[in-house]
Formats: structure tokens, C-alpha cells, sequence
């Protein structure tokens, strides 16, 4: 049955974070209640679109990665977790991991959801900043740094030194709850669509996390750089 609500299956280079580099394939579920003010994909927010079948999807993901010679794939949204979409998730992520895939989640920092994180082979979980409107609960970072150390990252988005002063703060709050930070903490520095890329943003946050410490690890959207801010599926 047509029960997968997809917005598109593409190959890119993986453009931001610790994976920076990494030829993989997109899957990118349609659908998404979380609402982020900076979301440069709010094509994806709707739960209407393209249905697909399992084996179309994998067909599509075979297709996209050179017959499987590229063995990456990227769940991301549109929000993968939203529960319409976790059953789904689940059985694909099964599916490609029968298969031979690496797979990594894109977490909104809104929801830990066991059964998906414990198959996949990496977790990307976002902190939401102030300028995102969207709060995520540093408890879930603790409970990721407790049952799936060395298998995930966060990464925060930062426009405003208030973004890297409530990521500090949140740091902080994980810090004293856990025994070892040895997960990477990535900001990125925003690059907005309207806007020629952001050179000084970029430098203040650079300076920022350099008089803090240097706790982060600060890593660009390369595609921004490469394609453009517009740009889709790069």
C-alpha cells in the first residue's frame, strides 16, 4: 500500500555537522508540526502530498546511490518523528539496515523516540535556539548522552548571540548531569535565504565559542556556500 507521505528521495552531499561531506541519499518525509520561525524548508510542513510504497522508495533510494554503491541514507522532514510518520520510519529504517545502509536520523530536539534510535546507525538532534520560537528540553540530551553515547551529535542554530548564550546555558545544564561530554556539540552560524552569506555571523560565532572555551565544534551549511541559500536539494 501508498502509505509513505514522501516530499523527495535525492542524492546530495551531506552539507552540515560532524557528516559534512558525505555522499548520501535523502529521504524526506512530508510533514512537520513543529513550525521553526528560520525552517528553510516549510514546503515540507504540510501532511499532504506524494504517497509512495515501500519498495518505490527503496527502488528510489537504489537508484539514487548507484545501485548501491553510495550506502548512506539520511531520514530528515519534514519531522521523520512526528508520530504519523514513526511506524513508517521504522519499517524503512529496517528495511535499509537489511539491506547494508548506514542510516542517520534528523531529530528536531523535540521528542526521543527509542525504537527508531536504537536501529539507526546516527542520531542528528537539534537544539532549538530562541530564534527558531521552538524549546528543546535539555533532559533529552541528557537521556541521549546515557543510552546512545557515541552515536549521536546536536547541533544549534545560531543568529543571535542570545542563540549562543541559551546554548551555553543548555551545555551547562547537560554538563552537570552527566558523567562525560564526549558527543559533538555543532553550531551553525544561520545563513537565511534572503541573504548573501553571512561572513560576519560567522566570525562572531567563531569568536564566541573561542571566549567560551571553544566547547563546539562551529561548522558551516557548506551547500549554502556551494549552491546558494535558495536552493533545494543540494
Amino acid at each position: 500500500m501508498k502509505d509513505y507521505l514522501i516530499n523527495s528521495i535525492y542524492r546530495a552531499t551531506e552539507g552540515e555537522g560532524v557528516l559534512i561531506g558525505s555522499p548520501q541519499v535523502f529521504v524526506r518525509f512530508q510533514g512537520c508540526a513543529i513550525g521553526c520561525l528560520n525552517c528553510d524548508s516549510k514546503d515540507t510542513w504540510d501532511f499532504d502530498g506524494e504517497l509512495m510504497d515501500l519498495e518505490e522508495i527503496m527502488l528510489s533510494v537504489y537508484q539514487e546511490t548507484f545501485q548501491g554503491k553510495i550506502k548512506r541514507v539520511s531520514i530528515t522532514g519534514g519531522d521523520p518523528l512526528h508520530p504519523k510518520h514513526v511506524p513508517y520510519v521504522l519499517e524503512l529504517t529496517k528495511k535499509l539496515k537489511d539491506q547494508g545502509y548506514f542510516v542517520n536520523i534528523e531529530a528536531a530536539g523535540t521528542r526521543v523516540v527509542p525504537e527508531i534510535f536504537e536501529l539507526v546507525d546516527y542520531i542528528s538532534f537539534d537544539y532549538k535556539t530562541p530564534s527558531t520560537g521552538v524549546r528543546t528540553n535539555p533532559a533529552l540530551i541528557v537521556k541521549l548522552a546515557n543510552q546512545y553515547q557515541n552515536k549521536f551529535q546536536i547541533k544549534s542554530v545560531i543568529e543571535t548571540r542570545e542563540d549562543f548564550d541559551q546554548t551555553v546555558l543548555a551545555y551547562n545544564e547537560v554538563l552537570s548531569q552527566v558523567d562525560h561530554m564526549t558527543f559533538p556539540w555543532c553550531l551553525t552560524p544561520s545563513y537565511n535565504t534572503e541573504e548573501e552569506f553571512p561572513e560576519a555571523r560567522f566570525i562572531e560565532v567563531l569568536k564566541w565559542n573561542e571566549a567560551f572555551g571553544g566547547m563546539f565544534r562551529v561548522i558551516g551549511q557548506q551547500h549554502k556556500w556551494i549552491f546558494g541559500p535558495k536552493k533545494k536539494q543540494c
